[in-house]
C-alpha cells in the first residue's frame, strides 16, 4: 500500500464505508429491538398511535446520538470507576431537555407519553451504546452510531404503531382512513390491537419475518 493510500485511509472521511455501516446496520442486521432485544418496554407502551411513537422515536434518537457524542468526547477523562455515573448524568440531562421541549411545543403528545419520556434514562439501548461503542471510539463515529441505533429503534416503533392504530382504531396518524361505508357494512375495529399484548405479538411477527429474510446473516 502506497504512502498516499495510507494517508487517505488514516484520514477516515466522515462518510466512509465504516461510518455508513454504523448508520445502516441498526436498521436491519443489528436492530436494537428485533436483534438485540432491547427497548421492548417502550415499544409496548407507546405504540397505540403513530404520533406518540414517532415523537418517542425522535426523542430516543436525539438522546442516543448526543449522549454518544458527549461521552466519546470525554472518554479519556472519565475515571473507569465512575463511568456509569457520568453516563447516567449525561443521559438524564439530555432527557430533561427533551422532556421540556416536548412540553413546550407538543404538550398533547407529552401528556400521552407521560412517564415514558423520563424512562428513556433507563433505556437499555442508550447504556449499551455508551458502553459498547462511545467509550472506545471517536466522537463522529459514535454520533453516527447513536443516530443509527435511534433510527433502528424508531423504525420498529413506527411499524408497530402503524398496524396497531390502523387495525385497532381505523386511523393513520390520528386521521380516519377506513371509509364509513365499511363500518356501515359491518366492519369493526379490532380492539385487541390497542392492548399491550398485541404490541408484543406484532413485534414477534416482525422479528420472525426479519430473521426469515436474513437467515444466516444475523448470526454471522
Amino acid at each position: 500500500m502506497s504512502s498516499e493510500q495510507l494517508e487517505k485511509k488514516e484520514k477516515d472521511p466522515m462518510f466512509s464505508a465504516k461510518v455508513v455501516k454504523l448508520l445502516k446496520n441498526p436498521l436491519n442486521l443489528e436492530n436494537p429491538i428485533t436483534v438485540q432485544v432491547l427497548g421492548i418496554c417502550s415499544a409496548l407502551a407507546v405504540t397505540v398511535q403513530m404520533k406518540p411513537a414517532l415523537v418517542m422515536a425522535l426523542s430516543v434518537t436525539v438522546v442516543t446520538a448526543f449522549s454518544n457524542l458527549i461521552i466519546s468526547a470525554l472518554r479519556n477523562t472519565i475515571p473507569s470507576r465512575i463511568r456509569i455515573i457520568v453516563q447516567l448524568v449525561v443521559i438524564a440531562a439530555l432527557v430533561i431537555i427533551v422532556d421540556q421541549l416536548l412540553k413546550a411545543y407538543v404538550y398533547d403528545v407529552s401528556k400521552k407519553l407521560s412517564v415514558f419520556v423520563g424512562l428513556i434514562i433507563t433505556n437499555c439501548i442508550l447504556m449499551g451504546r455508551l458502553e459498547a461503542y462511545a467509550m472506545a471510539n471517536k466522537p463522529w463515529p459514535s454520533f453516527v452510531d447513536g443516530i443509527g441505533n435511534g433510527v433502528g429503534y424508531g423504525l420498529i416503533l413506527v411499524m408497530v404503531a402503524f398496524f396497531r392504530e390502523f387495525f385497532g382504531s381505523g386511523k393513520f396518524y390520528g386521521f380516519t382512513v377506513i371509509p364509513k361505508a365499511f363500518y356501515d357494512a359491518g366492519y369493526v375495529n379490532n380492539g385487541l390491537m390497542i392492548l399491550p399484548p398485541m404490541a408484543l405479538i406484532t413485534i414477534g411477527i416482525i422479528i420472525w419475518i426479519q430473521r426469515s429474510k436474513n437467515r444466516g446473516l444475523i448470526d454471522n
